[in-house]
């Protein structure tokens, strides 16, 4: 079953978590120094927010969770067949979880992530800035993998 993923920039990450805990009527799942992730189930969807791209509040990017290998490459066939660049991305890490994903860009150019989470790691992406969200490019794709969240 697919999970919905809006993932936000936020200014102040404190005042944003007391604001979305109060609408959720729930506290996050997660909450790091830079980063908090709410994991609601009515309605299902993985809520996540970040001071990492500050500069530019806003929707970094949507996308959907899946839970399993076939369900991932169902959504990527599903990709392909809108005849869209599509960046694959396997075992990488990013705000703060390993995954495999594929990513695109809609004809407005509102980037879209589809993953499958492989477990935690106890940093938010591969030790380096996160890119500005039109940064999904070979370069910002290629050996570093540095296309964390958008």
């Amino acid at each position: 079953m697919k999970r919905f993923h809006v993932h936000v920039a936020v200014p102040d990450l404190q005042q944003s978590i007391r604001f979305y805990s109060a609408m959720f009527g729930a506290e996050p799942a997660v909450v790091k120094p830079d980063y908090a992730k709410w994991m609601l189930e009515d309605p299902r969807i993985n809520f996540a927010i970040s001071e990492r791209d500050s500069a530019r509040a806003g929707v970094n990017h949507l996308g959907f969770q899946v839970e399993g290998d076939a369900e991932l490459e169902e959504v990527h066939a599903r990709l392909r067949a809108a005849e869209t660049r599509i960046v694959e991305e396997k075992n990488v890490s990013c705000c703060y979880a390993r995954s495999d994903k594929y990513w695109v860009k809609d004809p407005s150019g509102i980037a879209w992530e589809s993953f499958h989470s492989l477990g935690s790691v106890p940093f938010f992406g591969e030790n380096a800035p996160a890119p500005e969200p039109s940064a999904i490019n070979e370069n910002a794709c290629g050996a570093r993998r540095t296309a964390c969240c958008g």
